[in-house]
């Protein structure tokens, strides 16, 4: 009977792993999943501590300072790790060095001048932050204190979609579980020693400063192995002729990023300030939790634009098709097992690791994990139309559920709280997934036809 099952399986898979483009992207997707594994093991023992030490209340609090920068960071951000993959790929095919490296230094220098107008943000809107989400203004400080990570960053986006191009995704997978290591590493001091909020604060930012640091280390040489010492000086002008289609995808991708800070970037901030930290607390446990089936599929987007970045400039729309479909079953069978175990155990899991005060975080996990169920399958939904040259078309999408989310939001979090946060975030991943998979769905269809005739 199990040899009967193993059979097919075995096919299966042998057949997937016929294809050089499946067989690179599990390789790379390999590196990431290996280290978001482990950065998610590190992850969920630092929430433990820290939910621990601090209590339900303080925890909320964590996660409104943290979410807080986040916010603000990618509010100013415009993606450059997207617009990287898919000029300086573009321009690697087409073995144009000069190019490359005029598009990572027009990249850079745009992302740093974004890190510092996010951190004057920052340093500037604390006190409303304090007063707003934190319900205290003398913790200010607090909000200004972990805005230093923006600065740490200041090209770090640049930097990730540079070592992505030119599949260094070992090293980027290096770089997050060292994050991790050195998180937990000052978190665990600090429940030891018995600290308080600071201490917190100042362990995630050692670990992501760490991160940062390296991650821009070594996008400095992995651009001197591409294209010599000297790349930095290649003129701006040599983009003269693709400037307006290059601000063009910047743009998009800043609205659409601006837009999720309604759609999903922005949960906890709204439940502080229409609730309390202890609704905020619960609400980032489920989060968190919910997060742990995604951690796993994360790196699939990262590993599979540069994958569909190359074949859409090949236009081999055949290929296009079979990465999407090939890892939409992989994703959505690793997520409905994920979410199944979950479902059963999670009530479990948080009394027992988090403590019964955390109990009321379990309803939400369970809506939450119906949405992340298709954000997970159809991992691809908005990088597939970045590489096919609609950058607009999510940011249409990500436009009108905003406008329908933000009204929700305003009706339903000051009367029911996290709970109807959960169930407006869980409806945009399945309006907005849905959508945009459709959408390119339409337009591989297109293609193909224009190719066949």
């Amino acid at each position: 009977m199990l040899r009967a099952l193993y059979r097919p399986i075995q096919a299966y898979i042998g057949k997937i792993l016929q294809s050089t483009m499946i067989r690179r992207l599990i390789k790379n997707s390999g590196y990431l999943f290996s280290a978001t594994g482990i950065s998610a093991a590190l992850s969920m023992l630092q929430g433990i501590l820290t939910a621990r030490l601090l209590g339900v209340a303080n925890y909320g609090l964590l996660g409104s300072i943290m979410l807080f920068t986040s916010v603000i960071n990618k509010f100013a951000s415009f993606r450059m790790a997207e617009l990287v993959i898919k000029y300086i790929g573009q321009h690697n095919e087409e073995k144009n060095n000069q190019q490359s490296a005029a598009v990572f230094k027009a990249a850079s220098l745009a992302e740093m001048l974004a890190s510092i107008l996010a951190f004057s943000l920052i340093w500037l809107l604390a006190p409303l932050g304090a007063v707003y989400l934190a319900k205290d203004a003398s913790l200010t400080d607090w909000f200004r204190l972990y805005g230093v990570i923006v600065l740490a960053n200041l090209i770090a986006e640049s930097a990730t979609g540079l070592l992505q191009i030119f599949d260094r995704y070992r090293k980027i997978a290096i770089t997050g579980v060292l994050q991790s290591l050195v998180s937990l590493f000052f978190i665990s001091i600090t429940f030891i020693l018995q600290g308080g909020m600071q201490e917190i604060l100042l362990s995630y930012i050692a670990g992501k400063m760490v991160s940062a640091i390296g991650l821009t280390w070594l996008a400095w040489q992995e651009a001197r192995r591409q294209w010599g010492a000297g790349w930095w000086r290649v003129p701006l002008r040599v983009l003269r002729p693709q400037a307006r289609e290059l601000a063009h995808f910047a743009v998009s991708t800043n609205i659409s990023a601006s837009l999720n800070l309604v759609n999903k970037d922005s949960e906890l901030l709204w439940v502080s300030f229409f609730r309390t930290p202890l609704e905020t607390g619960y609400y980032r446990l489920a989060l968190s939790l919910a997060n742990l089936i995604q951690m796993p599929v994360s790196p699939l987007p990262q590993a599979t634009y540069p994958e569909l970045s190359r074949e859409a400039a090949r236009k081999n729309w055949v290929n296009v098709s079979y990465i999407l479909r090939q890892g939409s079953r992989m994703a959505g069978l690793y997520t409905l097992a994920s979410s199944g175990v979950l479902i059963l155990g999670g009530g479990l899991i948080i009394r027992y690791f988090y403590g019964p005060d955390y109990l009321p975080a379990y309803p939400a996990l369970v809506i939450l994990l119906i949405g992340f169920f298709a954000a997970n399958t159809f991992y691809w939904n908005r990088i597939a139309l970045l590489s096919l040259g609609r950058p607009d078309y999510p940011t249409k999408v990500n436009l009108a559920l905003a406008a329908l989310k933000l009204l929700g939001i305003l009706l339903l979090v000051p009367r029911f709280g996290y709970l109807a946060n959960a169930a407006l975030l869980a409806g945009y991943y399945i309006f907005s997934v849905g959508l945009n998979a459709l959408k390119t769905r339409q337009i591989l269809r297109q293609k193909a036809q224009v190719a066949s005739d």
